[in-house]
């Protein structure tokens, strides 16, 4: 019989560890997992498994034996698995917002405001050396990046739009909205060029990684910096002329 394997919850990122608590739409599930340490070792869990397994092959039966608990005791949280799926993205956008209001609260340079927000895109900027996040991040990011189309592109879209499924993905496309049209009022696809900065991120990662021939970049230990330089190439090649002369 072969072994099961186990996914284990990091050392460094114990459930009960000390963590900032973020609100997330209650449409997405039927208990708040952040509140009970069952809860907490169900999304810790479902990071690990679902970085490790592939969204696809991930369930709730599987989760259920990592944990060492019934698997209905995971559906007395979770509908289904999309929907914890859209919990993890939306936590991690949440993250994001998070972690920017603390690096730009005291700047007030337009441009230096923007980068900095590029930098949390990308994973140069973060808060992890004053805050332990109750998930493993960097996971997380994986996911972000590898499963990114089943967060909205499903039939469901427009009713779980109007549930507010996705309003912390788009709070983050705002905030940066905000900061490229503070430095080029006049340019007017402020929210379409975030969008793409945002997307391309991830889009980039997932090439260089999986699909090299759409890439110019490398999928190596500079792969997060080079996509930072090419989400400032496009940045500044769409609004040059349209940057306010201080």
């Amino acid at each position: 019989m072969a072994k099961k394997k186990s996914y284990a919850i990091p050392s460094g990122a114990p459930a009960d560890a000390p963590m900032i608590r973020l609100n997330l739409n209650d449409h997405l599930f039927l208990r708040d997992p952040q509140d009970t340490e069952l809860g907490r070792r169900i999304l810790q869990s479902s990071v690990i498994m679902i970085d490790k397994l592939g969204f696809e092959d991930f369930t709730f039966m599987k989760l259920a034996q990592n944990i060492g608990s019934p698997e209905a005791s995971v559906y007395r949280y979770f509908e289904n698995k999309q929907k914890l799926l859209v919990y993890l993205v939306s936590w991690h956008w949440q993250w994001m917002n998070h972690v920017s209001s603390m690096r730009i609260a005291n700047v007030t340079e337009p441009m230096q405001r923007v980068n900095i927000l590029l930098g949390v895109i990308t994973g140069k900027e973060t808060v992890s050396s004053i805050i332990n996040p109750l998930l493993d991040e960097g996971a997380l990011r994986r996911i972000v990046v590898n499963e990114a189309g089943k967060f909205y592109l499903t039939k469901q879209v427009d009713k779980q739009n109007k549930e507010g499924f996705y309003i912390h993905y788009k709070s983050f496309v705002l905030r940066l909205a905000e900061e490229i049209a503070a430095i080029a009022p006049k340019y007017p696809y402020a929210h379409s060029l975030a969008g793409i900065l945002i997307e391309e991120a991830g889009r980039q990662h997932f090439f260089a990684q999986h699909l090299p021939s759409l890439t110019d970049l490398e999928n190596n230990d500079q792969l997060n910096a080079e996509v930072g330089r090419l989400l400032n190439h496009i940045l500044h090649a769409c609004v040059e002329k349209y940057i306010k002369k201080q």
